[in-house]
C-alpha cells in the first residue's frame, strides 16, 4: 500500500513540474505565432484589390 502513496506523490510532483514548465514557456513567448507575419506579405495583393483608390502598385501588377 505504501507504493501507491509513493507513486501518487511522484506523479503529482511530475505534473506540477510540467505545469510550471508550460507556464514559463507561455510567458517567454514560446507559442507566439511567428509564421503568420512572414506569410502576410503574400496576401498584400488582396488588400490592394479591396482598396482600388490607393495608388499602390505591387510587384505582381508591375510584371503584368
Amino acid at each position: 500500500m505504501s507504493v501507491i502513496y509513493i507513486l501518487i506523490t511522484v506523479s503529482i510532483c511530475v505534473a506540477v513540474f510540467f505545469l510550471i514548465a508550460f507556464i514559463k514557456a507561455v510567458k517567454s513567448g514560446q507559442y507566439d505565432d511567428d509564421y503568420t507575419p512572414s506569410v502576410r506579405m503574400l496576401f498584400d495583393d488582396e488588400i490592394v484589390k479591396e482598396n482600388p483608390n490607393k495608388l499602390i502598385q505591387t510587384e505582381k501588377q508591375k510584371s503584368i
